[in-house]
């Protein structure tokens, strides 16, 4: 029996952003994308994800998705071989970000997400990368959504646990990447976050954004490759 992997999507994401991983590691393994777009809650996300997991797993997750992996070893810490943790943080909301939050789901509801496309994606991504087919597939998957699902991930985001205290209870192999021209969250970010669980790898995907897994796929593509042969 192959093994389970889950990637776990980020706000605004679908399974288009892990399709690289997909076609590199579907197979090998049991590649599983779970559909977070109903869900209000990082906790009822995790939740959901492991009504339907096998008792032994490993998991990635990308921007939101990994925030929601990081949830899944809080509920069941036994149950996972592996965690990846990409593009992400572990810090709660401060007090600003509420309000820079809302003028985003403003937009998306007064303007449509076409609009919020337009405002959101561009920091998002490595300014050499938002071109071409790489754009327009972000462009789609952005408009795939609406502004409810926009809604309730904003509201999952802004109402996150602490995550820090997790981190150091971490002792199966875990691995956390970032794009090295991410403007969201940024590499010495989540380089604090490889330093503070034991034996994590850090690695920093050379002129990816924010969005890693379709900007540089071959780079992370690669760290994944050598977490999941780690023991």
């Amino acid at each position: 029996m192959r093994k389970r992997l889950y990637l776990i999507p980020g706000l605004l994401c679908d399974a288009a952003i892990w399709q690289p991983q997909v076609a590199a590691f579907s197979p090998r393994y049991d590649v599983r994308i779970p559909d977070l777009t109903g869900s209000a809650s990082l906790s009822e996300m995790a939740a959901l994800v492991l009504h339907d997991v096998p008792e032994r797993f490993a998991v990635a997750g990308h921007s939101m998705g990994a925030r929601v992996a990081l949830e899944m070893f809080r509920q069941a810490p036994d149950r996972i071989t592996h965690i990846a943790l990409l593009d992400t943080g572990v810090h709660p909301a401060d007090p600003d970000e509420p309000a820079r939050r809302r003028r985003l789901t403003d937009l998306s509801r007064a303007q449509g997400m076409r609009a919020l496309a337009d405002a959101w994606l561009p920091p998002m991504v490595a300014s050499s990368n938002f071109h071409g087919t790489l754009k327009d597939a972000l462009y789609a998957m952005v408009q795939r959504m609406t502004p409810d699902i926009h809604f309730r991930q904003i509201q999952a985001l802004l109402d996150r646990p602490d995550a820090r205290p997790l981190l150091g209870a971490i002792r199966v192999p875990a691995l956390v990447g970032v794009g090295s021209e991410d403007q969201w969250s940024s590499p010495a970010q989540n380089r604090a976050i490889a330093d503070a669980i034991p034996g994590a790898h850090f690695v920093s995907f050379e002129g990816g954004g924010h969005m890693a897994p379709l900007e540089t796929p071959d780079a992370v593509n690669a760290a994944l490759e050598e977490w999941l042969t780690r023991s």
